[in-house]
């Protein structure tokens, strides 16, 4: 699907304010640590994270609709994945989930991806290559791993 230039905008600014709100919506005081909704309901033991993952999957679905290459997608995935594989450690998790906040890294993909095509006479990013074994792991992660395989390929680059 195409849109113009202002409907891209306005999804970006929406999709950042999601990742603002799941990553640094609030202000440890003393410390001066930034952490989202993410952070805090990392904390909940077995669901906290699964839950998290909600909003996560849906930049990413954003991502697609907004037609992001497959490589950014690959890229996007491996974040969410990351996120949800390490924070389901007790306690070093949730350390690492106030560090590491994929849905920001995320949403900044997308908008390095949009800042390189609407610029007349862009070219398209480089195509990033993951191991297949990544490109399988961040698709089931984010739920984008259908009955057959094939469907990865709207998501992934077979290395």
């Amino acid at each position: 699907m195409s849109q113009s230039q202002p409907e891209v905008q306005r999804d970006l600014d929406r999709l950042r304010g999601l990742a603002r709100r799941m990553d640094t919506a609030f202000k440890i005081p003393l410390i001066g640590v930034r952490v989202g909704w993410d952070s805090i309901l990392g904390l909940i033991p077995g669901v906290g994270d699964v839950l998290a993952l909600a909003p996560a999957g849906y930049i990413l679905k954003e991502a697609h609709r907004l037609g992001v290459p497959g490589s950014v997608l690959a890229r996007m995935g491996t974040n969410v994945g990351i996120d949800l594989a390490i924070g389901a450690i007790p306690l070093v998790g949730d350390l690492f989930d106030i560090g590491w906040k994929a849905n920001t890294r995320n949403v900044e993909l997308l908008h390095r991806h949009f800042q390189q095509t609407h610029r007349p006479g862009a070219t398209t990013m480089a195509k990033v290559r993951y191991p297949r074994t990544i490109q399988l792991c961040a698709a089931r992660c984010c739920g984008a791993y259908a009955k057959e395989p094939q469907s990865l390929a709207a998501l992934c680059i077979v290395s």
